[in-house]
C-alpha cells in the first residue's frame, strides 16, 4: 500500500520537474543570436628604411686620469716564527748511540755471495672446506707431495695421503694458489723438490 501512495505522488512531480526542464532548455536553445561589431581598428606597423642616429655617451680618459688612479693597497705582512734552537744535546734527548766495532776489511774475509737457503713459504691460502665432507660432519687430513720452481709456484702436485678422498680436490686446489720464496744455492734459484705438508680439516664445533 505504502508503494503504490509513492508512486501516486512520485509521477506527477518527475512529469512537473520534465516539463520545467524542457521548458527552460527551449528558452536557451532559441535565445537571440549576439551580432558582435565587426568594426575595429586597424593596426599599422610602419617600419622605416632609414636607421635612426643612436647618440652613445662616451667618456674621454686622458694619460693624467689613469697615472691618478690609486693602486689598491698591498697585502699584510704575516711575520714568520723562527723555530728555537735546541738547548740539548741529541744524546741527552734520544739516548746515547750505541759503540760499534769497525770491521776488518782486509784479508780474504770478505764474501759478497748469496748464503743458500731453503725454498720459504710466502702465501699459504687455506682450503675451502668440501661442502659434502661438511654436510657428513667428515674430519681428517691430506699430506701433499709437490716441487717448487725457481719462480716459486707449486708444481707435479701429487697426494701422499688422504683420511677421506672428499679431502684430495680441495687439497690440491688450494697447494696450487700457494707462493714460495725459491730455494738458493750459489746466488742463483734452483728447483725445490719433494716438498711434503699435511693439511688438515675440522669442523669448527
Amino acid at each position: 500500500m505504502a508503494s503504490l501512495i509513492r508512486l501516486i505522488i512520485g509521477v506527477p512531480i518527475a512529469a512537473v520537474v520534465t516539463f520545467l526542464l524542457f521548458t527552460l532548455m527551449q528558452i536557451l536553445i532559441f535565445e537571440e543570436e549576439v551580432i558582435f561589431d565587426e568594426e575595429r581598428e586597424e593596426l599599422r606597423i610602419t617600419i622605416s628604411d632609414v636607421a635612426e642616429d643612436v647618440q652613445v655617451r662616451q667618456r674621454d680618459l686622458t694619460l693624467d686620469d689613469v697615472q691618478q688612479a690609486e693602486p689598491p693597497p698591498p697585502p699584510p705582512q704575516i711575520p714568520r716564527q723562527a723555530a728555537d734552537a735546541p738547548s740539548e744535546d741529541v744524546r741527552t734527548t734520544i739516548g746515547a748511540l750505541p759503540d760499534f766495532d769497525s770491521p776488518n776489511l782486509t784479508g780474504d774475509q770478505i764474501n759478497f755471495d748469496v748464503s743458500d737457503r731453503d725454498a720459504q713459504p710466502l702465501v699459504r691460502i687455506e682450503p675451502q672446506y668440501p661442502m659434502r665432507a661438511a654436510e657428513r660432519g667428515v674430519e681428517g687430513n691430506c699430506t701433499v707431495r709437490f716441487d717448487v720452481t725457481p719462480d716459486g709456484q707449486p708444481t707435479n702436485i701429487s697426494i701422499v695421503s688422504c683420511t677421506s678422498s672428499l679431502f684430495q680436490s680441495a687439497t690440491i686446489r688450494a697447494v696450487e694458489r700457494w707462493r714460495y720464496e725459491p730455494r738458493i744455492e750459489g746466488g742463483n734459484a734452483v728447483w725445490r723438490r719433494g716438498v711434503e705438508t699435511r693439511l688438515d680439516y675440522r669442523l669448527e664445533g
